[in-house]
Formats: structure tokens, C-alpha cells, sequence
């Protein structure tokens, strides 16, 4: 998204007429048409159906947040349940074997939830909006995500963030993170962000001085590459987006959640 190759799901329904669809004649689900095609998911319900997926509520200072009985926290919480036994037992048979595991953790909505920007734009993305609401540095926590970055500190296992967020933008995720709780190893040899005008040489491949031309997948494959090139062993990775965990160089990947937006 955020990760500059960001697709909205809802982005040009939205842009178009947002909820007005709803109400001009369009289907809704048990009535028929006179389409001979099959007519898609019609916007006003699959808005609401995402509405009802995080829960989404108005908090006391005006945020959207995610309710903590929400299916979507239910799910991140089983996620988390799973990943957290799996980071015990692999971070335990890398120790023995002398290895130095490490984890992985995309940053936008996986650890810093976007759900109140995507709300208040119509779940339409535009890069102005997008930098000055990260500049704000006042996103909630993903539910549970920053007590995984603990967790996993906890074991002994070295955490890295690997994000789609610009190099400008390191201070504002910096700060946002430890707002959070997610204040573990924040410094620039852990925190791996999008930097067109200096790429790292491990990118050279695909980004040169002035110019980008990394996908997703490349850019964060790449430096996962980067990461075990330096010693490590990467147990888990974890991203919001496949885009997020293609591409290899981790042992087991987990797909947080995200019916909001897709990132090829």
C-alpha cells in the first residue's frame, strides 16, 4: 500500500458511486435480473460484509478499530496461537543446531492496522491521503501482532521488519511501533524500507540509484535473501499480503487477514 503497488479491492467500485450502487437498481443477493452474465457481488454488501468481518466500530477519540470479539480478531488470535507454538518449538531445534532464527514481520496491517484510512476513504487509495496518515503515527495495533514481535524476542529469536513503507517515512513507523508495543530492534539494521533513491546493493537486480522497478516480491524476497545471507535463519515470516511471502527464504509463512485491499 501502501507498498507503492497497492490495488485496493473496493478502490474503483468505490470511486465511482461508493454506497449510491446500494440503492440504483442494482440486485442485491436472493433477486434476479435480466442479466444473462453473472452479475458481481453487489459494493453496499460487501462494504457492510467487511464492516461486520473487523467489527468495525468508532472509537471515543473517533478511530475505526477492530472489535476484539470480531471474527477477524477471532481468526488473528487462532493464527497467533498456532504461530507462537511453532516459533517455541523451531526456535528451540535452532539453538541446538546452532542456528540464528529469525522472524519477519510486514509492518501495514500486520502490525499497524489501516482499517480507520480505509473507512474514512471510501477504501480508496491515494498517496497524499496515505502519507499524511502515516505521518500521523497514531495507527492501532493488528490485534495480538506486537505481543508476537515480544514473544518471539523472548525465545531468542532476532526480529527484522521487512515493509512497503518509503524510507521517508522510517521515523513515523518507528514511532508508530513503539506507540503499539511492538519496540523491539527498530534500528536500520532491522527495519527494511523501500529506498528508490539509495537502493541496497542486494537489489541491484531490480533497483538502481533514481530508479525502482522491484515488484513486491522481489523487493521482499530479496531482502529476506539479505537476511539469511547475513547469518540468519528466517523460521517464520509474516505478512498481511502473498505478495508479502512469496518468493521463498523463510521456513513456514503466515498469511495474516486482509479482505480490504491486494498487493500483486
Amino acid at each position: 500500500m501502501h507498498k507503492s503497488l497497492r490495488i485496493t479491492a473496493l478502490a474503483a467500485a468505490c470511486a465511482i458511486a461508493g454506497g449510491a450502487l446500494y440503492g440504483a437498481g442494482a440486485a442485491t443477493a436472493g433477486q434476479s435480473t435480466a442479466n444473462s452474465t453473472h452479475e458481481p457481488y453487489n459494493i453496499g454488501l460487501l462494504v457492510k460484509d467487511i464492516d461486520t468481518y473487523y467489527g468495525a466500530t468508532l472509537d471515543s477519540n473517533g478511530t475505526y478499530q477492530a472489535s476484539p470479539d470480531s471474527p477477524y480478531a477471532k481468526d488473528l488470535a487462532h493464527m497467533e496461537s498456532v504461530a507462537k507454538r511453532y516459533i517455541d518449538t523451531a526456535s528451540r531445534r535452532a539453538h541446538r543446531h546452532g542456528e540464528k532464527p529469525a522472524v519477519v514481520f510486514d509492518i501495514d496491517d500486520t502490525l499497524l492496522l489501516s482499517l480507520d484510512y480505509e473507512k474514512k476513504t471510501n477504501y480508496t487509495y491515494n498517496s497524499t491521503t496515505w502519507a499524511d496518515y502515516v505521518a500521523k503515527a497514531d495507527r492501532p495495533a493488528v490485534p495480538g501482532t506486537p505481543d508476537l514481535v515480544r514473544y518471539a524476542k523472548s525465545r531468542g529469536v532476532e526480529v527484522f521488519y521487512n515493509s512497503g513503507l518509503k524510507e521517508s517515512q522510517r521515523s513515523a513507523a518507528v514511532a508508530n511501533l513503539k506507540k503499539v508495543g511492538a519496540d523491539i530492534n527498530l534500528d536500520a539494521d532491522h527495519m527494511f524500507l523501500k529506498n528508490s533513491d539509495n537502493p541496497p546493493s542486494y537489489l541491484s537486480g531490480c533497483a538502481t540509484p533514481g530508479t525502482w522497478t522491484c515488484t513486491t516480491v522481489q523487493y521482499k524476497s530479496g531482502t529476506r535473501e539479505h537476511i539469511e545471507d547475513l547469518g540468519y535463519e528466517i523460521i517464520a515470516n509474516f505478512g498481511d499480503q502473498y505478495s508479502d511471502l512469496d518468493g521463498g527464504y523463510a521456513d513456514r509463512t503466515y498469511k495474516l487477514p486482509n479482505p480490504t485491499y491486494f498487493v500483486s
